[in-house]
């Protein structure tokens, strides 16, 4: 299976270089120039396979990496919402942590492992798929696509979401009311 390590956001200056949503708790090890990584980016963008880490530093808290063949902040700017990724198997990726946690029972997921879950209320109803996760600093949000076409951004907090059954295919959620409407 494999990991996301970063996923890429916007450009910083003109020399290439991008902010990253880091992933792991090892950003020293993971962002060492020369390591090189796969890429998953939406079909058509261009963005190459394989990435490999030129420069990186730490700037009023965010990660900012430039990579082996992107130049300038034209070429940065393609390489938004690439997902850095490594195998799973790989030694270092061991160490890194899921990407979410649920802050009272101690569980941990990879974001992987949340897409493609279905979304059901309480009531068994079913309201969408999930279709990513964004890292929040305050709190993480699961994407879900909704049956009726939209997205909504569900706060991933135990409160909300109390049920995530990986193996049965699904997430419950509790939501306010409203949430689903925004």
């Amino acid at each position: 299976m494999d990991v996301v390590v970063a996923r890429i956001g916007r450009p910083h200056g003109l020399m290439g270089e991008v902010t990253v949503q880091t992933h792991t708790d090892e950003p020293l090890t993971r962002y060492a120039a020369g390591t090189a990584y796969e890429t998953q980016a939406q079909p058509g963008t261009g963005v190459p396979r394989t990435l490999v880490v030129r420069s990186s530093r730490l700037h009023n808290g965010t990660w900012l990496l430039a990579f082996e063949g992107i130049p300038d902040r034209t070429g940065a700017e393609s390489l938004r919402g690439t997902r850095l990724v490594v195998d799973n198997g790989d030694d270092v990726a061991q160490a890194d942590e899921p990407a979410t946690e649920s802050s009272e029972s101690g569980e941990a997921w990879y974001e992987e492992q949340l897409v493609g879950l279905a979304v059901h209320l309480g009531d068994g109803s079913r309201v969408g798929e999930v279709s990513g996760l964004e890292i929040g600093a305050a709190q993480d949000l699961l994407v879900v696509d909704l049956v009726g076409g939209r997205t909504a951004y569900v706060p991933f907090v135990s409160a909300i979401v109390p049920t995530v059954d990986v193996e049965g295919g699904r997430v419950v959620i509790d939501p306010p009311p409203g949430l689903l409407e925004l």
